[in-house]
């Protein structure tokens, strides 16, 4: 099944159960005054809702307090306009919703909205859920950092409307899910560190279209914390305001990544587009497309590494990975800041079958001499990111290394000011082709 039919389906579903059986949250004893934690009468209602059949539990106007909830099977939650879920400060009021372990060692799976193992299910509506991530943390430390939202091996899983703000760790995060749409979802993540936007993680059959997610950390992550696939995912359409990754392939990646399209989107105040293997994945048929960016550190970022992390106890430790049959084309960039194009395999192991096409880059110039003869670290264990290679580049437009079959073509650069790097460093590359690319000559 496509994507998009995935799409159709779940679209049809929720049509076909109708949601005709509201269950309002009030009847089963919630208040909505902003101080009562709610938890036990919202998670009657939602028990109530599934034994039933199925049905929308919905929340009036207001502000509901509650602690950790637990979606069933056939049960939507449905925020109006003007309602909010906000979380308590009370970190007692939050149950882990099986944990694991993230790329850096920390201890992750507390949420305030969860789901295991349910099908059918998901969030609507224009109302507001707020994690009060900031005050829960400052009053309880840092060894419990509950998500957002999370669902966990979901079926069917419909994500449309809501505004997200404030969550103590990532946004939304689907692990081992199948069929999910996130459509028109508001994310406002800011203020503390680790806060992505949504978390794909080792899924099939995943569109995230027309969100506007503003975040610190990375807005759009796909991640494989376990050795399942994230394959058949497609993101589009969306507005992306981010301190790190707009949309970013892999801090954990033992599982391969598939069959991914991240196109038609708009970016400001990012870090870049990352494509990283370094736990074993092999990653093959990416393709991105038509995405505009305003203020970049290094637009595009591709790396294969060797770092070779497990997250869950019992998963096994596997050889290196792969990166091939990457396709980008009609990225315009203003204002990059460090270099346009940096692709990276490791010694042993080369990334295949790139192709590069339509880029346009605005960068500052003025490297010297002396930057040109900067040697990049391989640094093939560390973890993944930008700042892995350091802050000086030896080009100012591409290093390739570790790579073959690498075309590129229809790329131009314009510098504000007068550079001494090459346009293009390479080593231990097979099989370049360059076509119709302007770059400024080096003086």
């Amino acid at each position: 099944m496509s994507v998009k039919q995935a799409l159709l389906f779940i679209s049809l579903f929720f049509c076909t159960i109708g949601y005709a059986k509201d269950f309002d949250v009030t009847n089963f004893g919630a208040i909505a005054d902003g101080k009562t934690v709610n938890t036990l009468a919202i998670q009657k209602t939602i028990d109530e809702c599934s034994r039933q059949g199925g049905g929308l539990v919905r929340f009036p106007k207001g502000t509901w307090v509650t602690g950790t909830i637990l979606l069933k099977d056939n049960v939507r939650l449905f925020l109006e306009e003007e309602a909010i879920l906000s979380g308590s400060l009370d970190i007692n009021d939050y149950q882990l919703v099986e944990g694991f372990r993230d790329g850096r060692g920390s201890s992750m799976g507390y949420a305030l909205i969860g789901a295991k193992d349910a099908k059918n299910t998901g969030i609507t509506g224009k109302g507001k859920i707020n994690g009060n991530g900031k005050p829960l943390l400052e009053k309880n430390g840092r060894s419990k950092r509950p998500f957002l939202v999370r669902f966990i091996r979901c079926s069917n899983v419909l994500v449309s409307e809501v505004s997200m703000e404030g969550p103590a760790a990532w946004t939304m995060h689907f692990f081992e899910c199948n069929k999910v749409t996130a459509d028109k979802v508001v994310i406002r993540s800011r203020g503390l560190g680790n806060n992505d936007g949504i978390d794909i993680d080792c899924c099939n059959s995943v569109i995230v279209k027309d969100c506007d997610i503003d975040s610190g950390d990375d807005a759009i992550c796909l991640k494989t914390t376990g050795p399942l696939p994230c394959k058949d995912i497609e993101v589009f359409n969306c507005k992306i305001n981010t301190g790190q990754g707009a949309f970013k392939l892999g801090t954990e990646s033992m599982g391969n990544f598939e069959n991914i399209k991240f196109h038609d989107c708009a970016v400001q105040n990012t870090r870049g587009i990352k494509i990283f293997s370094v736990d074993g994945s092999h990653l093959r048929n990416l393709r991105i497309s038509n995405i505009a960016i305003e203020n970049a550190t290094l637009p595009l970022l591709i790396r294969l590494g060797a770092r070779l992390k497990t997250f869950r106890e019992g998963d096994v430790k596997k050889p290196v990975g792969s990166i091939q049959g990457v396709v980008i084309k009609n990225v315009m960039v203003k204002n990059a800041t460090q270099m346009a194009i940096l692709i990276s395999g490791i010694p042993d192991q080369r990334i295949k079958n790139v192709s590069i096409s339509g880029i346009k880059v605005s960068l500052p110039g003025g490297g010297t001499a002396e930057d040109a003869k900067m040697i990049l670290p391989e640094n093939e264990a560390d973890y993944p990111e930008i700042t892995m290679f350091g802050k000086v580049m030896p080009a100012y437009g591409m290093f390739i290394r570790h790579a073959e079959q690498i075309k590129i073509k229809d790329v131009e650069i314009k510098l504000d000011k007068a550079d001494e790097r090459p346009s293009i460093s390479s080593m231990d590359l097979k099989g370049l082709t360059l076509g119709r690319c302007n770059l400024p000559t080096t003086k």
